[in-house]
């Protein structure tokens, strides 16, 4: 498996770990962000990344019948994660801006469903693919991501991630000074209002 040590090196290596001042997807701000689409974009840098994600995720989750991801940033490292593991895996997508299945994808009464996504920050598109599990009458045998950066979340189950990273996020009307004067990107695909 690939330590943090080696991962930290490969994300700054492929600029995935950013600096600066954004809008994450969840609307909270941040003085970092991971971009997993520059990590993803170097295929034997995060093959090691996915490959030791899928160890993790077989040694701690001994029944699977299914992956989910959400569109647009778990599609790749879902389905690489159920090629390693032998696993079918499928992804929802927005649709009036609510996750559902399209494109003949279904899940299974009863089935086993493990959630796969790049990074997981406050857990809102990670609770949506719940909703669509419940909706399906299926269970949720756990997440993983390649990027774990919750905090408290309500995510209550355990996260299964290839890194663990403590950056802070912050409310529009409680930014600290030290971000407040760099101008604002918004990389997240998640519609912002």
């Amino acid at each position: 498996m690939l330590s943090l040590k080696n991962s930290l090196k490969v994300l700054k290596k492929t600029n995935a770990l950013l600096e600066g001042h954004f809008i994450l997807s969840s609307g909270l701000h941040s003085a970092n962000y991971v971009q997993c689409a520059k990590l993803l974009s170097h295929p034997k840098l995060s093959e090691k990344f996915i490959k030791s994600l899928a160890a993790k995720v077989k040694k701690k989750i001994k029944k699977i019948d299914i992956i989910l991801s959400p569109a647009m940033g778990g599609i790749i490292i879902g389905y690489e994660i159920g090629k390693l593991l032998s696993k079918e895996t499928i992804f929802c997508e927005r649709v009036n801006k609510k996750f559902t299945l399209r494109r003949g994808f279904s899940i299974k009464k009863n089935s086993r469903v493990l959630i796969v996504e790049d990074v997981i920050t406050t857990g809102k598109s990670s609770l949506e693919c719940v909703r669509l599990i419940k909706k399906h009458k299926a269970k949720l045998v756990g997440f993983a991501c390649l990027i774990d950066r919750t905090d408290k979340g309500k995510i209550k189950n355990k996260i299964i991630s290839q890194v663990k990273l403590k950056i802070p996020t912050y409310n529009k009307k409680n930014l600290p000074s030290f971000i407040k004067n760099i101008p604002v990107t918004k990389p997240g695909s998640r519609f912002l209002k």
